[in-house]
Order: C-alpha cells, then structure tokens, then sequence
C-alpha cells in the first residue's frame, strides 16, 4: 500500500452479533441459575472457572494495549481497538465477582473460623487469608484496572477526533505505571482466588503461571476476533505479515506457558516436600491423571507443532482454529486448577451438566460486549501516529 492518507469509514458490525449473544448469555445465565439451586458448591466452583476466564481475556487484553505502548510496536496499532473491546469486560468484574464474595464459605476454607482455630499453619495465613482483607483487596484490584481501562482507552477514543500525538506519550506513560501494578495484582488475584483454595500449598511461581495462561488467551481472542473480521472484510488492508506476527506471538506465549508450567513441576519434584508435592499428587488421582495428560497435550503440544512452521502462522483458517483451541485449552487449564479442590472431587473427576453452563453465559457475555464497544468506538485507531505504518508493515 503506499503511503497515502488512510482513509476510514466506519462499517457496523452485523446486528445478529448481538442477538446471538444475548441469547447464548440469557440460556447460559438460566441454566447457571438452576446450578446453583440443583449443586451449590459445585455451581460457585465452576462459576469460579469462568470468572477467571474473564478476567483473563480481559486483563490480558488491556496488557496487550499496554505492551503495544510500551513497546512501540507498529503492526498492531491497526488493531489495537479489538482488544481495547475486549478490556470493556473490567468494569463488569465489579459485578461479576459478588457471588464468590457471597458463596466464599462454598469455596475457601480458610474462610471458616472454626477450620482456622484449630489450624496452627491457617492461624498463620489469618493476617493476609482473612474475609474483610480478601474483599478489600479483590475491590481494589479491580478499582485499579478500571482506572486504566478509562484512561487508556479515554485518551485512545480522544485520538481518534482530535488527532494529538501527545496523547500517545501520554499512554505510553500511563502504560509504564499500569504494567508492573499489572504484574503485581494479577499475581495476588491468582493467589487469592486460586492457590489460596488449597490454603496449605503454596509456589511462588503460580502467579506468573496465571499470567501466561492469560496471556496465551488474550491473544488467542484477539486473533480470533481479528481474522473473522478480516474474513468479513473489515479489515481489508490486513497482509500475512500482520497474520503472521499474531501467529509468532501466539507460539511464543505457548511455549513460555510450557517453560513456566514445567518450572514449577520439576522444582516441586526435586524437592519432593510433602507441603508441596500433595498438590499434584491429588491431580494424579483417579481419572485426574487423564486431565493432567491431556492438559499437556492441549495446552502445549497440539498448539506448538500446529503453529511450528511460518505458513501455518499466516494461515487464516489456522489462525481460527488454534485460537478457538486455545481459548478451550485456557479454559480446561482453569478447570484443572480449580475443581480438585472440591472435596467430592479429590479422588477423580465425576461429570455434571453443571461444568458446561457457566462457560456459555462467559461466552455471550463477551460477544455483547464487544457489540457494543464496536458501535462507540471506531474499530481502528485513526488518530494514531503510527497507523499509517501499521497498516503498511511488512516483515
């Protein structure tokens, strides 16, 4: 493309985006309400599951807008609004959390009093595991991502009108600040609300294996998202050489969550401390074995041989289908972490419906959103001083 003015006219997206969506979130959402009434426990467990799913498209999707800043990077400036879209989901998180601080007695026990007093290794923890705090700091977290999610984002839509470059060095400073307070409380969220499930284990790796998981999912929605639209022509200046870097940082975030998940093993092994090694032991147990197998295959083998080579990284059809993969595989990797702590559960997994309904209302509740961001905001940056060579890069 030369390098003339680029020149945007704003196409909606199709109006049964929505009206799919709602309809898989309001069958989702009943379903998810008869969980609770049928298996209480279980239904938060899993409620659980999706919850951080969402905070993990989410969260990781403000990071990338934040990297991208940082970074400097110009290839993903043209498409810098769709994981701007996908942030939009933080500001719910205020709401989406209330029933784990409702149900919390359901899913953490450290947060009976009884079970801490005659716990010397929970009386411990009481200082930092305790209600009051845990609330606290789970509001406080979500405060902070949502002050960047509207300064970023604020300054980003700003751009587009009045075409300010300063605005840029604004969010690259802002971008600064977000990223280690990123860092930072997506590790207290994982441990808060995942680790601490099993409040006698601890790794001090287990936030930075979170993290990756999030990321590998963050970019697997944005490539997703990214080729249907380019698919549908939304995106009509998009060459192989973006696909192909979308592809690259996929493979790459892959393979840092294989490093990390390996890590954290081979340590724990080694060591061979009782505190440490029950952990897994307990998803070695009946047919949890089968999932600690399969979670390895999943999350790493099939995605990293499928992304292996450079023309499956600029394949759209590949691109699709690996990241709809990823996203299950993220989604799989919370439910291994999450439902062996179901004391009904420690010896093997037993199938219910209720595993299945709470991820369907995840999933129309992002299609929604991300409806409605688009019909606000323009789907590309035209403000940006680096659109122009965004859209005209080339490896």
């Amino acid at each position: 493309m030369a390098q003339t003015e680029f020149n945007y006219q704003k196409k909606d997206l199709p109006a049964n985006l929505l009206k799919i969506g709602f309809a898989i979130f309001f069958i989702g959402t009943i379903l998810s309400v008869v969980a609770f009434f049928v298996n209480q426990e279980r239904a938060i467990f899993n409620y659980l599951v999706t919850y951080m799913m969402l905070v993990s498209i989410s969260l990781g999707s403000l990071f990338l807008v934040a990297l991208e800043y940082v970074a400097g990077a110009d290839w993903s400036t043209p498409i810098r609004r769709i994981p701007e879209y996908f942030a939009g989901l933080i500001p719910l998180l205020f709401l989406l959390v209330i029933p784990i601080l409702i149900f919390n007695h359901d899913i953490f026990h450290w947060a009976h009093e009884k079970a801490v007093a005659s716990d010397k290794i929970l009386q411990g923890k009481a200082p930092y595991l305790n209600i009051p705090f845990f609330v606290i700091r789970t509001f406080v977290f979500i405060g902070l991502w949502s002050l960047f999610y509207w300064l970023l984002i604020r300054n980003s839509v700003k751009q587009d009108s009045s075409k300010d470059q300063l605005i840029t060095k604004k969010n690259i400073k802002l971008s600064a600040i977000f990223i280690p307070i990123f860092a930072l409380s997506i590790t207290f969220t994982a441990i808060d609300l995942m680790m601490s499930l099993q409040p006698h284990w601890f790794s001090t790796i287990f936030g930075v294996y979170y993290f990756a998981g999030t990321i590998v999912a963050a970019i697997a929605a944005v490539t997703l998202a990214v080729v249907m639209l380019k698919e549908k022509n939304y995106f009509p200046w998009m060459n192989n050489d973006h696909l192909y870097s979308l592809g690259a940082l996929l493979f790459a975030f892959v393979n840092f969550w294989a490093y990390i998940a390996f890590a954290q093993y081979l340590l724990i092994w080694y060591a061979d401390l009782p505190e440490e090694t029950f952990w897994f032991l307990t998803r070695w147990n009946g047919s949890w074995a089968y999932f600690s197998i399969a979670l390895i295959i999943i999350q790493f083998a099939v995605p990293y041989f499928v992304l292996l080579t450079q023309p499956s990284k600029q394949n759209p059809k590949i691109l699709k289908f690996i990241s709809i993969w990823l996203l299950f595989a993220h989604l799989f990797d919370l439910f291994w972490l999450i439902l062996p702590n179901m004391k009904v559960m420690k010896d093997g997994y037993v199938f219910s419906w209720i595993d299945l309904v709470f991820p369907i209302a995840g999933i129309g509740l992002v299609m929604m959103v991300f409806y409605w961001r688009s019909r606000k905001i323009n789907l590309v940056p035209v403000g940006d001083p680096k659109l122009k060579r965004g859209i005209d890069f080339h490896l």
